[in-house]
């Protein structure tokens, strides 16, 4: 790791002080420690929130906008780090958490990192073995591992300052409380790959925290208007994205690693949900669209 980069660590919130207590505990317990910890409350302001946060030592930011992808760039404008690193306000960092994210960034092409994210502290045997995975552009499945979950997800990440062009380096149309509600981390991936940066996976850089499903339907809607576009937005990549589809319609095994090899409850589901999510999937698309 380069001694000389600093990190900030943004912690997005919105209306659970209970949980975002927990998470300030497990963060205060990290080492090495953050250079500054931002929590970015995702409502019009909360005064619990704020007392709590002050109280822990992090500095505390309103976000009145909806959406978690409005709330993680709000802590990227905010912070003047090299490094930003990400986890959601139910989640627990183990303490040696954010040294071994940061451990990656010695490499200066590495522009994204993350680390799993389990449900059950009893996985961390199962994955302290594995190696760090490196993912490149060079790659030849690059783009379904980034657009697909094959680089782990937003509540365990982190994210160099220098290699990200735009202020806002989230999609607001992607994410929790945005319209396409998944997804948001996986485009930003992508985004990054595609200029010829790395991206490292950390599998022994844990953080706990529980994955509640969504209404099949609603996901499925969701997916199918996160396909639509990558197709308009990585035009070069589309016979990527349809022989990905194909194989997972299939149910043919995933051809990288990832702890859920499922192909999921949409692709399990029978052609009438197909066709339900396939019109609502692209009416979503077009409703969110930006203007050419």
């Amino acid at each position: 790791m380069e001694s000389c980069l600093t990190v900030t660590l943004v912690i997005c919130t919105r209306d659970r002080p209970d949980l975002l207590s927990r998470c300030l505990r497990a963060i205060s317990c990290l080492e090495p420690a953050p250079d500054e910890v931002l929590v970015v409350d995702n409502t019009p302001g909360r005064e619990v929130v704020r007392s709590m946060a002050q109280s822990n030592g992090a500095r505390y930011i309103v976000e009145p906008l909806p959406g978690l992808s409005r709330a993680r760039n709000r802590g990227f404008a905010e912070s003047t780090s090299d490094i930003i690193a990400y986890i959601d306000d139910d989640a627990e960092a183990d303490p040696d958490w954010l040294g071994k994210m940061m451990e990656q960034f010695g490499d200066p092409l590495v522009a994204a990192v993350t680390g799993e994210t389990i449900s059950s502290p009893a996985l961390r045997d199962y994955f302290r073995p594995l190696p760090t995975r490196f993912v490149c552009n060079h790659d030849p499945l690059w783009f379904e591992m980034a657009t697909f979950g094959g680089l782990g997800f937003g509540t365990n990440m982190a994210i160099r300052r220098s290699a990200v062009l735009s202020p806002k380096p989230f999609d607001e149309r992607l994410g929790r409380g945005a319209p396409i509600r998944l997804a948001e981390e996986s485009y930003a991936f992508a985004s990054l790959l595609a200029r010829d940066f790395r991206a490292a996976h950390v599998p022994y850089a844990f953080v706990l925290h529980e994955t509640k499903p969504m209404d099949v339907l609603e996901e499925a809607t969701a997916s199918i208007a996160y396909w639509m576009l990558l197709l308009s937005d990585f035009p070069t990549h589309r016979m990527d994205l349809l022989r990905f589809l194909l194989r997972r319609l299939r149910r043919k095994p995933l051809a990288w690693p990832r702890e859920n090899q499922n192909a999921g409850a949409f692709i399990s589901s029978g052609w009438r949900t197909y066709c339900k999510a396939g019109v609502a999937g692209v009416r979503l698309y077009l409703s969110c669209r930006k203007p050419s």
